[in-house]
């Protein structure tokens, strides 16, 4: 497909980001663990609530907002599919990070969601999730490990998961109705994307 170069507007009510596509085609060399109080934990029946709880707490800066929208049992039925894999990170008794890992297609990881919440962001702990989420993965007879972040993730996502050993492939633009228009987040949240009502 063949799009002239040029401005183009995006509808009000709508925002649209740089999505970058990348993956992993055989288990990277894991750097050295930070030092930290962190512990991995699998959720294995995560409930709907707790898992909005910590999608919002790490996500909400950078809009994340597609699973605040499913219901109850379409969240539970997603996050608790077969070949789905969710874990947290916990730090002084609080769970402060989201992973979650799909394995549903043959010989196939998508690293869905990853993040931690602001309160660890530049401690490292990141760190320690990518090289758990790493071993996790290619724990598996995988050929393949993909993962995308979009131009509202945090700005130095992309180059983080460059540096962990993934490479991009794609690259697409997001339309979607703006989460801070219709209550699903609050309007202050992620300045780094201007609000246009």
């Amino acid at each position: 497909m063949s799009v002239p170069d040029g401005y183009y507007d995006v509808p009000t009510g709508k925002i649209a980001a740089v999505v970058t596509s990348l993956e992993m085609l055989a288990p990277p060399v894991l750097p050295p663990d930070p030092v930290g109080d962190w512990t991995l934990r699998r959720v294995a029946h995560p409930d709907a609530t707790w898992y909005r709880d910590l999608y919002t707490r790490v996500g909400r800066e950078w809009l994340w907002s597609q699973r605040l929208r499913m219901s109850d049992a379409e969240l539970v039925r997603t996050i608790r599919a077969d070949g789905v894999e969710i874990y947290t990170l916990e730090h002084d008794g609080g769970d402060e990070g989201l992973l979650e890992l799909d394995f549903r297609t043959k010989n196939e990881c998508e690293l869905v969601l990853f993040g931690v919440t602001a309160k660890l962001v530049g401690t490292g702990a990141g760190r320690l999730l990518m090289n758990r989420a790493l071993q996790r993965a290619w724990a598996q007879p995988l050929t393949r490990l993909w993962v995308h972040t979009c131009s509202f993730d945090h700005p130095r996502a992309l180059a983080f998961y460059q540096r962990s050993g993934f490479r991009p492939y794609r690259r697409q633009i997001e339309i979607a109705d703006d989460p801070r228009l219709d209550g699903t987040l609050p309007r202050d949240v992620a300045p780094h994307v201007p609000l246009i009502a």
